[in-house]
């Protein structure tokens, strides 16, 4: 009877030992899932090897970062920085949380996304981007690859110096939706963007591979010389 007693709470102890191991990182969502969806972030947000700064920060070793952490000079909203001084840090609780609505998290930040409204959307581009940090270390190792370019340009095109005094005249038709503060008021903000990023946007809307059709109508009217201006005078834009 001793012994029958001793192998049943053995087995209980099992048991609750196995419920008590905790769930894998990889295990937050489907990361698969994730890079699709990811794809709502890409024109702002770069990750993987030799992501950098564009519009946003790149998300390389997000998960415990603090917020406005990145370094490298990024140029973060009063808001973000204002978060990271309060101490909030990139867990995945609080990332899930920003996801969702970002301005209801950070008061003031200058990510206008909408946000992500499905849990599981969230949870799988969570599983994704936690590849490419190193906090907790079992993540599954990763190949990681920086997304490439909405229309790949000619170099001259890249190269091209824009006179922002030129591109402030011209900003008026901009400026008409745009507010040049970076405030959002449903539409998003423009100022402060890398200028190879909002070249190549303005590029995507004249060929017409991002749909927005007032946007395909002015972008289609600039040449090459002006958008350059454009985005010189917005990229230092306070």
């Amino acid at each position: 009877m001793f012994r029958e007693m001793v192998r049943y709470f053995m087995a209980i102890g099992v048991v609750i030992g196995a419920l008590a191991v905790p769930v894998m990182a990889d295990h937050i969502g489907d990361a698969e899932k994730g890079a699709k969806i990811f794809k709502k972030c890409a024109s702002c947000h770069r990750v993987g090897e030799g992501a950098t700064h564009r519009v946003g920060p790149h998300l390389n070793g997000i998960f415990g970062r603090p917020a406005g952490g990145a370094g490298d000079g990024f140029r973060y909203s009063k808001g973000m920085i204002r978060a990271g001084n309060d101490g909030l840090i990139w867990e995945l609780d609080k990332l899930e949380a920003y996801l969702e609505n970002p301005k209801a998290l950070v008061s003031g930040t200058r990510m206008s996304f909408r946000g992500l409204k499905s849990h599981q959307d969230r949870r799988d581009v969570l599983a994704f981007l936690r590849q490419y940090s190193d906090n907790p270390a079992d993540i599954p190792e990763a190949s990681p690859t920086a997304a490439p370019p909405e229309v790949v340009l000619s170099p001259e095109t890249l190269a091209l110096v824009g006179d922002p005094e030129y591109g402030e005249y011209l900003a008026n038709e901009c400026t008409s939706c745009h507010q040049r503060d970076g405030g959002d008021a449903g539409i998003p903000s423009i100022t402060q963007w890398p200028t190879e990023d909002f070249v190549i946007a303005l590029h995507a809307y004249k060929v017409k591979i991002r749909v927005h059709p007032v946007m395909q109508m002015m972008a289609g009217r600039l040449t090459d010389e002006e958008i350059a201006a454009l985005a010189a005078y917005f990229k230092d834009l306070e």
